[in-house]
């Protein structure tokens, strides 16, 4: 059932809000982790930085699941005209690498800080330690997150692409869908 306010041919506010602030959140994740190479090792504000960049990153954790919970509630809404099969399998390949990569790369920066033995900390709390202290795997699993950060700009970017090729070139509602405020 159709409420007024969430037409089917839209997604419901919750989930336009969770997306749009996730992208928001993401910005500012690889903004802390940029910002954070241009000043000193070990200055306040590069250690201020990267502090910034775990707790926003281990948000986009907490937030992808609550965005997946949302999701599996209620089914997309139709995109009009209906695209051809191979773009509704690839727009969910990108779609599910970026799920991948909001849960994974969280995990895995939680991991390389367990490994090295430092602090886990999120707003005021100190998570606990996903395994014991071990500079050889800590190493590794940041290459894996690093190459994932990379990923990711890919993805977000193919994935706005996309939004943009649809809606300009297209001339199809996958944008509209997920604007804010539009009825």
């Amino acid at each position: 059932m159709m409420s007024k306010n969430h037409p089917e041919n839209r997604y419901g506010p919750l989930s336009i809000g969770l997306h749009w602030f996730m992208l928001a959140l993401l910005a500012a994740v690889y903004l802390c982790m940029e910002l954070s190479g241009t000043f000193p090792k070990g200055s306040d504000m590069r250690n201020g930085l990267r502090t910034w960049h775990y707790m926003l990153g281990l948000s986009v954790f907490v937030l992808a699941w609550l965005r997946l919970a949302v999701n599996l509630r209620r089914r997309a809404p139709p995109i009009n005209p209906a695209p051809p099969l191979w773009q509704s399998r690839l727009a969910w390949l990108v779609q599910a690498g970026l799920y991948a990569l909001m849960i994974g790369l969280p995990l895995a920066g939680w991991l390389v800080l367990s490994a090295r033995g430092q602090p886990i900390p999120f707003f005021g709390l100190q998570l606990p330690a996903l395994m014991v202290e071990n500079k050889g795997a800590a190493d590794w699993i940041k290459e894996i997150h690093e190459a994932g950060a990379t990923a990711g700009y890919f993805l977000v970017g193919l994935h706005a692409l996309a939004a943009l090729y649809h809606h300009y070139l297209l001339r199809d509602n996958t944008l509209a869908r997920m604007l804010p405020g539009r009825r």
